[in-house]
């Protein structure tokens, strides 16, 4: 889960939460149990809202949580077994469906939430849920890797082409987001925006749909590296996004996954550069969906408790007001809460209309962390080779990448990920 999924960060570490006894009904109230992941993004807004709900709507939910890596300590069908309502990115979505363990939302919602909350969520953030012709999340978090900028220690305007990262680093620190998933992330991403995305199904042979593409992103990758503050290399997301924040040694990291709760005055979050003047903005979706698990008892004030968590009205207040980041494209154009944010969504809102979703097929999550891996060691071992090497580690590193791809598990659906229309920054499809 993205931002870092989050796939999007990596905020603490440790296993998952430990299983534990269900806690008793209180005042006779239907009782569930949820498990979301440990950050204030992640956990505050649906912990005070489920005190609303007992006190309002008569619903019981306690939240436990574990890190953004616990579904790789813990399978999905494990966590389906003990909890009601599980958080999750959408790249996890294979291993659920091949498990069986969520509940198709079809089942439990009318059609015009659904159809509402598709025509209003912010850029893929309903459609990254859809597959195999139903939908298996709600959008409750939305977020996407842009550009983070400390703009008192960038002279001029911040970059808006990858030509342009890498002049700025040439004379301002500049880091990529390497660590964990990232490196990979990262890569499709600029892919992505050159229009040269990687491919759904390893049953259609590499990866690459541009194997000359693909050198160029290596290389320009590996150029800014070459130059990136080492002690960044290894830091996640959030530890990046505390750098800037806390010291003046990092002025610009071309794609991070955004988290409001950085944005200031000084650290402003940014549309992602693109790979050409002419070229889509590039970048991955991650953030977060709720979805409900096949042991769930379905009552209406469980029902109605969700749908109120993804009514406008809540993710335009209670959802920032606690520490979330809203999921619906209403709220991000929202004025009063751009002034609170700094202008967070409103700078970011176009690139997150153009992301990039992942693959979502059984397999995919190992083929992600080997394919980071894979990219991390040949990014920085390039960095400090002579041009001829960097050449040969490029190739080295992608035949090891389609070589990890084609041996991933078997892709579960083939449906587009990136959308053929791009809905305008007023919020209206074009």
């Amino acid at each position: 889960m993205s931002d870092p999924s989050p796939s999007e960060a990596e905020p603490v570490t440790g296993k998952a939460a430990p299983e534990k006894p269900a806690p008793e009904p209180a005042r006779g109230l239907p009782r569930y149990r949820g498990l979301t992941w440990d950050h204030p993004r992640g956990r505050h807004a649906l912990e005070a809202a489920a005190a609303v709900a007992a006190g309002e709507q008569g619903v019981l939910i306690e939240w436990d949580v574990h890190p953004l890596e616990g579904f790789e300590s813990a399978p999905i069908a494990e966590l389906a077994d003990r909890y009601d309502l599980i958080v999750l990115d959408h790249p996890h979505l294979g291993e659920a469906l091949s498990s069986g363990s969520f509940m198709p939302l079809e089942e439990v919602f009318d059609d015009a939430l659904l159809d509402r909350l598709e025509a209003d969520a912010i850029g893929p953030s309903f459609t990254s849920y859809s597959l195999g012709g139903s939908q298996w999340a709600l959008p409750l978090d939305a977020a996407t890797q842009v550009a983070a900028a400390r703009v008192d220690l960038i002279a001029g305007a911040a970059p808006r082409t990858w030509s342009d990262v890498v002049a700025l680093s040439q004379h301002a620190p500049v880091a990529l987001s390497l660590a964990g998933p990232h490196a990979f992330l990262t890569f499709a991403s600029v892919l992505a925006g050159a229009r040269a995305p990687i491919a759904d199904s390893p049953a259609v042979g590499s990866v690459f749909s541009s194997r000359a593409v693909a050198r160029e992103v290596f290389n320009v990758l590996a150029d800014i590296a070459r130059r990136s503050p080492a002690e960044t290399h290894g830091e996640n997301p959030i530890a990046l996004l505390e750098r800037m924040a806390s010291t003046d040694s990092l002025a610009y990291v071309p794609l991070v996954y955004g988290y409001v709760n950085y944005s200031s005055g000084s650290l402003q979050f940014l549309d992602a550069p693109r790979w050409g003047a002419s070229a889509r903005l590039g970048s991955t979706i991650g953030g977060t969906g709720i979805a409900i698990s096949k042991r769930c008892p379905i009552t209406p004030e469980l029902v109605a408790h969700l749908a109120w968590l993804l009514d406008r009205e809540t993710q335009r207040t209670f959802i920032p007001e606690h520490d979330g980041q809203p999921g619906l494209r209403s709220a991000w154009h929202d004025g009063r809460i751009n002034e609170g944010a700094h202008g967070f969504y409103s700078n970011t809102a176009a690139t997150i209309e153009d992301s990039w979703v992942r693959p979502r097929y059984d397999g995919y999550i190992g083929f992600q962390a080997r394919a980071s891996d894979l990219l991390r060691s040949a990014l920085l071992n390039a960095s400090s080779a002579a041009p001829g090497q960097q050449a040969e580690l490029a190739e080295q590193c992608l035949d090891a990448i389609d070589s990890a791809f084609a041996v991933s598990m078997r892709i579960d659906a083939g449906d587009a990920r990136i959308p053929s229309a791009t809905p305008t920054t007023s919020g209206v499809s074009s």
